[in-house]
């Protein structure tokens, strides 16, 4: 399985690409979409087009995106939901189910709290792949999200082993 994690952003769009095999997730890339300046209309157009390459590019068999939650800046919560748009379309256009995850969830599946601090989340990303050096904050903001799925979807995965062996299917 490969997994394309989304870090939603108007200007910096994080992405991370993992393989997961068994137990042994290994790193593949890391980035970021940026958007220049320009209407919304193109800034998400880029964006679309530069997630579009990488998936062109790394070829995920699924993806997930971090869910966003509404803030004290109304405009800038519509923006950032407009960019998670992109985040959606891009991989939904290309066939790959998407699956999304709270901020906390992922915190709890990766750090183990699920209200660590950004530090903490890089620590432990950093822990995840050793010796590998990231883009950036949005970049091991988005690998973190790739590493979510992918234990969800390995227990996902045995949990559903599990059941079809107890109806006796397996």
């Amino acid at each position: 399985m490969r997994v394309l994690g989304i870090d939603p952003g108007l200007r910096n769009l994080g992405w991370g690409v993992v393989d997961v095999l068994g137990p042994k997730i290994t790193h593949i890339a890391d980035g970021v979409c940026k958007s220049s300046t320009g209407t919304l209309a193109e800034r998400l157009l880029e964006l679309h087009n530069q997630l579009t390459d990488v998936i062109k590019k790394y070829k995920p068999t699924t993806s997930a995106v971090e869910k966003t939650f509404v803030n004290k800046d109304g405009a800038g919560t519509l923006k950032l939901g407009q960019a998670r748009g992109i985040c959606l379309l891009a991989p939904a256009q290309a066939g790959l189910d998407v699956s999304e995850y709270a901020p906390n969830t992922i915190k709890k599946v990766v750090v183990g709290v699920g209200h660590a601090d950004k530090k903490q989340v890089e620590h432990m990303v950093q822990m995840q792949f050793p010796g590998m050096s990231f883009v950036g904050p949005d970049a091991v903001d988005a690998l973190a999200i790739a590493l979510c799925h992918a234990h969800h979807a390995q227990f996902s995965g045995k949990l559903d082993a599990a059941i079809a062996r107890a109806q006796g299917v397996a």
